[in-house]
Parts: C-alpha cells; structure tokens; sequence
C-alpha cells in the first residue's frame, strides 16, 4: 500500500505540497494570497452548503419521526384489530355454547330442528354484523396509520411553495386552482 491509502498520511503530504508550492511562488515574487471576492464566495458556498445540510437533516428526522409515528398507529390498529378479532370468536364460542345448551331441552326431532333453524338465522345476522364491525374498524385502522404520512407530505409540499415563492421568487398555483383530472392536470406541475 502506498501513503494515500491512509487519510492523515494524504491529508499530510497535501498540506506540505500546498506550502512547497506556496513558497515557490514566493520566491517568484509571485502573490499567493487569496483575494477578498474569492473567500467571500468560499464563505458563502460553505454557509449555503449548511444550510442547506442542516435543511435536509431536518427533514430526514422529519420523516423518521413520521415513520415511527406510522408504525407505531399501524401497531395500535393492528392490536385493536386483533381484539376485534378475539372479541367476535369468543362471542361466536358463547353462541355455539348457547346452542348446545338449547339442543339439550329439545325433547324431539321437530325441536331441535327449529333450535338450529334459529341459531342458523341469528349467525347469519350476527356474522354480517361482524364483518361490518372489522370492516369499519379496518378502515379506521388505515386512516390512522396514513394519517402521519399525509401530514407530512402535506407540510413538504408547503415548505416546497415556500422556498419556490421566498427564495426562488417562482408564482406557485395553490391545489385549489389545479385540477386533478382531464387534459389541464399537468397544468399546475408546470412552474
């Protein structure tokens, strides 16, 4: 391996090639400072360089907490379903229970065929009622765990309006002016 492949070892042989070559244009009477004009835009470069890290940053732990917050409602809907669940199987357990129960003081065919009729006809209703409940709550469950996703989106794209009309000085059209259907819906996208 040669000295490059080592960090301090290059940054040290650059250093010292900046002060041979510094010194050598010393010699020539030749002027090796640098002019005000050129650090002031180095300074600025460097202050925009972190603003614009610093920026970023923020919006990379922007989206990690919308992550965990994504997750962590994903995580609740997903117990909540999962009572839900629980909930209706133990109800459906208890129900099958009753009908035994029910079968039991049948005392001939003629009964307990309209005992299971009836138990028949109150499932059916009672698993349609169940399949409601999951449906809603599955619903729920979903608005709950994109709710975080679309907050933040929605905050980027205000914070995108922002720097493009404050800092860039482009007209942006508001969403309510930009349909979102038909031959104009790419019309907004424009600027």
């Amino acid at each position: 391996m040669n000295a490059t492949s080592y960090p301090q070892t290059a940054a040290e042989q650059a250093r010292k090639s900046y002060r041979d070559v510094t010194t050598q244009l010393g010699q020539l009477g030749l002027d090796a400072s640098v002019p005000e004009a050129v650090r002031a835009i180095a300074e600025k470069s460097v202050a925009q360089t972190r603003e614009f890290y610093d920026r970023s940053n923020d919006a990379l732990d922007a989206s990690v907490a919308t992550f965990e917050k994504t997750f962590d409602a994903a995580g609740q809907g997903a117990a909540a379903f999962n009572r839900k669940i629980i909930g209706i199987a133990q109800r459906n357990v208890n129900s099958g229970f009753d009908l035994a129960k029910s079968l039991t003081g049948a005392k001939n065919l003629s009964d307990i065929a309209e005992v299971q009729a009836a138990y028949w006809r109150k499932t059916f209703a009672t698993l349609t009622s169940q399949a409601e409940e999951v449906r809603a709550l599955s619903i729920m469950v979903t608005a709950s765990a994109a709710e975080p996703i679309k907050a933040h989106v929605t905050n980027g794209r205000e914070e995108m309006r922002k720097v493009q009309t404050e800092r860039l000085g482009l007209p942006v059209k508001s969403p309510a002016n930009c349909p979102d259907q038909g031959p104009d819906k790419n019309r907004c996208r424009q600027h």
